[in-house]
């Protein structure tokens, strides 16, 4: 059974320099998770008041199942500034793993499918 978890990611309240802490402690809740997640995220320069929202399952290890999904753009800007704006997504969720679960966090988390908006900051 799938269940879908939605986790809003607001970049700008990202503060420049901000450094991936998602190895520093075990990740008790989904809010740690997406938390985590958000603290390596950077949007690409320029792009405007834009979204992408990734589908993704985890391993209990902290790792994914397979690679995450763009399941709704909504990026301002050509193709070219389209596809970099979902590149940026995808990298900064691979630059947080492998994510340290808490064991009954871990438990729960396996195999269940996950969504993640990241969003630029607003004009």
């Amino acid at each position: 059974m799938k269940r879908t978890a939605g986790l809003s990611v607001i970049a700008g309240s990202i503060l420049a320099g901000a450094s991936c802490q998602s190895n520093a402690a075990s990740l008790n809740t989904m809010d740690d998770v997406g938390a985590a997640i958000h603290a390596c995220w950077t949007p690409p320069a320029n792009a405007g008041n834009s979204t992408v929202t990734l589908s993704f399952s985890f391993k209990r290890n902290g790792t994914l199942i397979g690679p995450p999904r763009p399941t709704a753009i909504n990026v301002t800007g050509d193709a070219k500034v389209r596809q970099s704006f979902v590149d940026a997504a995808i990298a900064a969720l691979e630059r947080c793993l492998p994510l340290s679960f808490s064991p009954a966090l871990a438990q729960g988390i396996a195999g269940s499918v996950f969504t993640l908006q990241f969003g630029s900051p607003k004009q």
